[in-house]
C-alpha cells in the first residue's frame, strides 16, 4: 500500500469512489480546491482509497483555532478490509500536524471507525423547524430598522457581522476564505442585511425549496448582533404567513430559538453530530482561548498510539494568565486520545469522561481541566463539509 496526496490527476478516480461510496453526482470542476489537500491509498497502482482535508479555523474561548475538516472519506469495496480507512487517518495526523491544523473535526458515517483513531463526539449541527403560527408569536421589535437585499460591497461587513456573533459560540467555524468562497452566498435566494452605524447589526439568508403543499423556506443564516436585529430578523420571516406552513431554521445562534423563538414544549430537530481530536495538544492549547484562572498546574498523561508526538507525559500549566502545555510532570490524570477532543470543545466534564473510560486519576487534579473550558454551552458548529 503506498500512501500520498493526491494531484488533480487523480480526478476522475477520486470522484469515482466518492460516487459510489455516497451516491453522489460527481461535482463539476477540479479535484483540487483552494484551502484544500487530501490524500489517497494505492494499492497495485489503483487507487483504493481517498481522504479529503479542508482547511477551517473553529473558536474556542473567543479564539479561532486551526482545524481540519476531513471528509469524503472513501474505501473501494474491493479492498475494504485491509486497514486502508486506518492508514488514511494516520496519513492524515501527519499531514494536518504539518499544515499547522492542530486539531480536527468531521461528521461521521461509521464513528467506531474514527474513534479508533482518536476522535470522539464533541458537538452538534442543528436545524429546527418553527411552525408559522409560532413565528408569528414572537415578540415584536421595538426599534424600526431598514432591511434591504445585499450586494457584493456588502460581504466583508456581512462575514464580520458573523464573526462577532460566532466567536462567542464555541465551535462555530470562522469561515476563513479561500476554502468558504464569501460570494457565494449571494447564490441563495434571499439574502437580507440590516445596515448599522458601524457595519451590519444583522442579516438573514434562505432558499425557497419544495415540499408540502407550499414549499421550505430553508434559512441557512439568521443573524443579529443585538435583540432588535434578531427580532426584526424573525419578524421577516412571519411575514411569510400565508406563504408558508413552517421555516426550516439553521441553528447558529442558540439565542435565537432559545431565549427569543415562541418553540412548543415539542418540536422538530434535525441534529447531526461531529467529533474532534486533537492532533497536536501543546499547539491546540497555545492557539485556545481561556478564562483567566490563578496559577496553576495539572500532569497529564496522554494514551495517543496514533500521534506519539503529545504522548506520555504533559502538564497543562497556567500562568500569568496564559495557558502553556509542556513535557513532563508526573502523570497524575490519564487522558485517552479519544477525552482530547471533547474535553477541549468543552463538550463533556471530567466526571463524564472518567464514566466513559476515557479518563483516569484523583478527580481532584481533574478538576483544573474543567475550570479551564467553563461552560460555554453546547459546541456547535452551522457548516457541513
Amino acid at each position: 500500500m503506498r500512501i500520498r496526496e493526491f494531484t488533480e490527476d487523480d480526478r476522475d478516480a477520486v470522484f469515482r469512489l466518492r460516487k459510489v461510496a455516497f451516491n453522489g453526482t460527481p461535482p463539476p470542476g477540479p479535484l483540487l480546491r483552494p484551502g484544500s489537500h487530501g490524500i489517497l491509498a494505492e494499492v497495485d497502482g489503483r487507487v483504493a482509497g481517498v481522504l479529503g482535508i479542508g482547511s477551517y479555523a473553529q473558536f474556542y474561548g473567543g479564539a479561532a483555532v486551526p482545524m481540519g475538516g476531513i471528509g469524503g472519506v472513501a474505501v473501494d469495496g474491493a479492498y475494504r478490509g485491509r486497514g486502508i480507512a486506518n492508514a488514511l487517518l494516520d496519513a492524515a495526523l501527519t499531514t494536518m500536524r504539518e499544515h499547522g491544523q492542530p486539531i480536527s473535526a468531521l461528521y461521521p458515517t461509521v464513528p467506531n471507525l474514527y474513534r479508533k483513531r482518536g476522535w470522539e463526539r464533541a458537538g452538534v449541527f442543528e436545524w429546527v423547524e418553527l411552525p408559522m403560527d409560532r413565528l408569528l408569536s414572537v415578540p415584536k421589535p421595538t426599534e424600526r430598522i431598514e432591511s434591504r437585499p445585499a450586494v457584493e460591497s456588502d460581504l466583508p461587513a456581512l462575514h464580520e457581522c458573523y464573526l462577532e456573533v460566532a466567536r462567542t459560540v464555541d465551535g462555530m467555524a470562522d469561515r476563513r476564505p479561500p476554502r468558504i468562497e464569501l460570494e457565494k452566498v449571494l447564490e441563495m435566494d434571499v439574502v437580507t442585511v440590516l445596515p448599522g452605524p458601524n457595519g451590519l447589526r444583522g442579516y438573514l439568508t434562505a432558499t425557497r425549496e419544495s415540499g408540502g403543499d407550499l414549499g421550505r423556506l430553508k434559512v441557512h443564516d439568521l443573524i443579529g448582533v443585538d435583540v432588535e436585529a434578531q427580532l426584526t430578523l424573525l419578524a421577516s420571516l412571519a411575514s411569510w404567513a400565508g406563504l408558508l406552513e413552517a421555516v426550516d431554521l439553521r441553528i447558529t445562534d442558540p439565542a435565537t430559538v432559545n431565549l427569543l423563538g415562541a418553540t412548543p414544549l415539542r418540536y422538530s430537530v434535525w441534529t447531526s453530530t461531529w467529533m474532534q481530536r486533537v492532533v497536536d495538544l501543546p499547539a491546540a492549547v497555545a492557539a485556545r482561548g481561556w478564562p483567566r484562572l490563578p496559577d496553576v498546574a495539572v500532569d497529564l498523561d496522554v494514551v495517543d498510539e496514533h500521534a506519539p508526538w503529545h504522548a506520555g507525559p504533559q502538564r497543562v500549566v497556567v500562568e500569568d494568565g496564559a495557558v502553556r502545555v509542556e513535557p513532563g510532570g508526573t502523570g497524575a490524570v490519564r487522558l485517552h486520545a479519544r477525552a482530547l477532543g471533547p474535553w477541549f470543545s468543552g463538550a463533556q466534564t471530567t466526571h463524564a469522561l472518567r464514566r466513559g473510560g476515557l479518563l483516569e486519576g484523583d478527580p481532584a487534579d481533574a478538576v483544573v481541566l474543567d475550570q479551564l473550558v467553563g461552560s460555554a454551552g453546547t459546541p456547535r458548529l452551522a457548516d457541513f463539509f
